[in-house]
């Protein structure tokens, strides 16, 4: 990333670059992108590297994993939770490991449609498990600052994968993550 990219877009909005509280901020943007943009440089796959075998079969949850990204349509953040759950065949992964694979997709410019199904593919192959349910609940600056200006609207999506899919299965993830 280049300063002087920052420069010229304080420029085409109409703002002097060089004034004092202007004076470091192409410095700031290109340090915090780094940051918000971060997931082009890590790998999904690494994340879910170290598993352990466990004898279990039972549903795995890690719910309300509070997550951010940018809508690459208006470059404008979205914001929510995000509820993760699988089902092991022989291995499982660190708690952790779901918030990583989650950052990993959330920190590249996104719809949240695609950030689901990615979190939900990315689990099913790097675990291989029985099956995946990812449900993201989120709030988009495009919806509440511009546009049609709803601020209490709420985008809710799921990616279901696997054993995921029956019913039964399906519902208890649901009743799990309330």
């Amino acid at each position: 990333m280049n300063e002087d990219l920052i420069k010229k877009l304080l420029i085409a909005i109409g703002e002097n670059p060089e004034r004092e509280g202007l004076k470091n901020t192409p410095k700031r943007v290109v340090k915090s992108w780094e940051t918000i943009f971060g997931g082009y440089k890590q790998d999904p796959n690494k994340v879910l590297e170290t598993k352990f075998n466990v004898d279990c079969n039972e549903m795995v949850i890690s719910k309300n994993i509070e997550f951010y990204s940018t809508c690459e349509h208006h470059m404008l953040p979205f914001f929510g939770k995000c509820h993760i759950g699988y089902i092991p065949k022989a291995e499982v992964v660190g708690l952790s490991k779901l918030s990583r694979l989650l950052e990993v997709y959330a920190r590249r410019l996104q719809i949240q449609e695609r950030l689901t199904n990615q979190i939900a593919d990315g689990l099913m192959d790097g675990v291989n498990p029985l099956g995946v349910g990812v449900i993201l609940e989120a709030k988009h600056f495009c919806m509440v600052c511009r546009g049609v200006e709803k601020k209490d609207s709420t985008m809710v999506t799921s990616a279901i994968r696997g054993i995921f899919q029956n019913p039964t299965i399906k519902s208890e993830f649901q009743t799990l993550i309330k």
